[in-house]
């Protein structure tokens, strides 16, 4: 596995794009566990001994393109998503998504990112509520950055204590 993943490590980043996308897409990152994410895109620098800033840009692209989507969707949706798998099936995700998007506001973008349950949910509130767009996406790239830092350094660092 390690000489295939050396042998093709400029797929590393397109990879890990992929990947932090689907971990924030509204719908999908309920069934992509983002530890998961985390930790085969932290394995997959390793093992390709790849520089990290690539994949430190390309993790945020992915997150910050993933919200921008499920904020979307959240305009074009509105109160329809509510009827929607998966929050028929797990009914208390809107409420309290909506009760931390009222609670924080455009803050609820940055928080969400580092609490998995709500990661689903506040982009997509925040189309569904009419978030001024530019105020998302402020919120939304930073965070993204932000987020993607913390999570390859917590990985790597994880990483060398346990690897």
């Amino acid at each position: 596995m390690t000489a295939f993943v050396q042998a093709h490590a400029a797929w590393v980043a397109p990879i890990a794009l992929v990947l932090s996308f689907l971990k924030s897409l509204a719908f999908v990152s309920l069934v992509v566990p983002s530890s998961l994410v985390v930790a085969m895109i932290v394995a997959l620098v390793k093992m390709g001994d790849v520089s990290i800033w690539p994949v430190w840009l390309a993790v945020a692209i992915g997150a910050a393109l993933g919200d921008w989507v499920s904020y979307v969707l959240g305009l074009r949706l509105k109160d329809r998503a509510r009827h929607m798998w998966p929050f028929t099936r797990h009914p208390a995700l809107m409420p309290r998504g909506e009760r931390f998007f009222h609670r924080w506001g455009a803050m609820s973008v940055v928080l969400c990112r580092f609490f998995s349950p709500l990661r689903a949910t506040v982009p997509l509130l925040c189309g569904m509520f009419e978030m001024p767009a530019t105020v998302f996406q402020v919120a939304n790239w930073l965070s993204a950055f932000l987020w993607a830092a913390t999570v390859l350094l917590i990985g790597e660092g994880v990483l060398r204590v346990f690897g």
